[in-house]
């Protein structure tokens, strides 16, 4: 009787288009970063008005290199049509015009909390580990196939969701926050969903051995890790004057009302 190990059945073969769609899906339900801690108490209400400022600052920073990975990711197509479609989301955070675009909503979404422009242009207190984050994710972009870049932004596919999330939480928990600051989340809602949807059908037609299957799901999880890491950054990244005042006190950044801290988290008037 031959004593050698049996031979194992190989089942390497591509997943059907289903269960491929499945397991993209399944990335962002389980490793997004709307179930960080972070996330979760800002969606709580339980954020400090210097939290939520420093998250805006920090975010920022990510948000202006969007359409930087975009150019990146257009760069690599050869077909003009899929070029044209990809540079709608190029316009989408720059704008069309000077005034418009995600960009330019979210420096309103600054000045709506108190933090001026010059202060959010800066990038001064951007923190190391968010530019860490940042910059691995716009090399990825820039090194990657077209497959994996493409792959990576299917993030998008949890975006409509956290979106609303954050306007419920905004509205409810942060009403210090004029509402015409809010219009970056409103517009993401509909922009996430036909991003997405033109992402994943890309990846589907483009994804066609398991091992390119495999690249996609494993660039999906480098993106949820890069967005998780970024809040890991701003949670533990207070500025040295946060730190001084403790997590309830009086932060002074310098002008108008940029660093004042009520203890009731964030609700109500204006701190």
């Amino acid at each position: 009787m031959s004593t050698a190990a049996p031979t194992a059945t190989r089942t390497d073969g591509p997943w059907s288009p289903l269960e491929f769609t499945d397991r993209l899906r399944a990335v962002p339900a389980r490793r997004y970063h709307d179930r960080h801690p972070f996330n979760v108490r800002m969606h709580e209400g339980a954020l400090t008005p210097a939290e939520l400022r420093r998250w805006i600052i920090n975010r920022f920073h990510y948000q202006r290199h969007i359409p930087v990975k975009d150019a990146l990711i257009l760069a690599k197509f050869d077909d003009s049509a899929l070029r044209r479609s990809w540079l709608r989301r190029i316009q989408d955070h720059d704008g069309p015009v000077e005034g418009e675009g995600g960009i330019e909503r979210w420096l309103r979404l600054g000045e709506a909390a108190g933090i001026d422009r010059a202060r959010l242009c800066s990038g001064a207190e951007v923190l190391p580990g968010v530019r860490l984050a940042v910059d691995g994710y716009v090399n990825f972009c820039r090194l990657g196939s077209p497959l994996e870049a493409v792959a990576a932004s299917l993030t998008e596919l949890a975006a409509p969701g956290i979106m609303r999330t954050r306007i419920k939480a905004f509205e409810l928990h942060y009403r210090w926050i004029e509402s015409d600051g809010l219009g970056y989340f409103r517009d993401r809602v509909g922009q996430g969903g036909r991003d997405s949807a033109e992402a994943l059908a890309l990846v589907l037609e483009w994804a066609v051995t398991r091992r390119e299957q495999e690249a996609a799901v494993a660039a999906l999880r480098f993106k949820c890790d890069v967005l998780w890491s970024l809040l890991d950054a701003v949670d533990h990244g207070a500025v040295a004057g946060e730190q001084a005042a403790g997590d309830h006190g009086t932060v002074d950044h310098g002008a108008g009302d940029h660093g004042a801290v009520a203890g009731d988290h964030g609700a109500g008037e204006r701190p």
